[in-house]
């Protein structure tokens, strides 16, 4: 039972070792290309939601419409 504690221990720190060898790897966004990312995404959101607000009412006029016919 003692040689499967060491081998448990021995995966966990070479586990950590991998996870931090990966970490290193990561390239990281410079805050101005943060930034206009962050504006892109804003912005192509708040344009979908008027595009679904938008094709929201006309559905709901058209139905409206049809029930009272």
């Amino acid at each position: 039972m003692g040689e499967n504690e060491n081998k448990s221990s021995v995966q966990k720190e070479s586990w950590f070792e991998g996870v931090k060898a990966e970490f290193a790897k990561i390239v990281w966004p410079t805050k101005e290309t943060l930034a206009r990312q962050t504006t892109a995404v804003v912005v192509v959101s708040v344009i979908v939601g008027l595009i679904i607000a938008l094709l929201d009412t006309l559905i709901q006029y058209g139905v409206n419409f049809l029930v009272n016919l």
